[in-house]
């Protein structure tokens, strides 16, 4: 399988491992994210991304200095779609998590950043392109069945996207059983049958 997507843009991060073997992604981690927060457009995302941030062009980069962590897409506000990491390989989004009884979601998932300040409204373009890269996503990734959030995988640590995304919109986008959904509650149990992760 080729990991790479023919309509994002390539950056190629150094953020990344391989997946268990065996192992075929079958959840969407969603996340947020601006840098700083609440600001849009710069080069920011992209620099932390490929460990190029200089910590010293804003007092808030402090805070993350030395941060080494990836995501396999960002969808800018425009709607347009960068990758960092081939679908292949672990990207280092998701952190200590957790999903239907599966432990280190980023072993089986693809995680996508949304450029956005969770609790704030995300741009129509970005839910349009989010659809499209989901179904792209699904075209590659037969085993594919499961959209969460952030904050679902790793409850009481993280809290993006936040209550600004809309789930409904994205269900009707998308067209995908609602089940497969985490929403604003927890999916029910085995939305996605037997995921293909070993030892499940």
């Amino acid at each position: 399988m080729d990991g790479w997507l023919p309509g994002a843009r390539r950056v190629p991060s150094p953020n990344h491992g391989p997946r268990p073997v065996g192992v075929q992604p079958w959840l969407v981690v969603l996340h947020s994210i601006s840098l700083p927060p609440g600001e849009y457009g710069g080069p920011w995302i992209e620099r932390l991304f490929t460990n190029t941030l200089d910590w010293d062009a804003h007092p808030y980069f402090q805070s993350i200095r030395g941060l080494e962590v990836s995501a396999h897409f960002l969808i800018r506000r425009d709607g347009e779609w960068v990758q960092f990491v081939a679908l292949d390989r672990r990207a280092w989004h998701a952190g200590r998590s957790s999903w239907q009884g599966h432990e280190n979601c980023n072993d089986f998932s693809v995680g996508i950043e949304l450029e956005g300040l969770e609790g704030d409204p995300f741009a129509d373009a970005q839910y349009a392109a989010l659809a499209a890269l989901l179904a792209s996503l699904r075209a590659r990734l037969p085993a594919l069945c499961a959209v969460a959030g952030h904050e679902h995988v790793a409850p009481g640590r993280k809290r993006d996207p936040g209550a600004g995304f809309d789930w409904a919109r994205l269900i009707r986008l998308t067209g995908w059983p609602a089940a497969w959904f985490a929403s604003d509650a927890p999916a029910r149990p085995n939305a996605c049958g037997q995921p293909p992760v070993p030892g499940a």
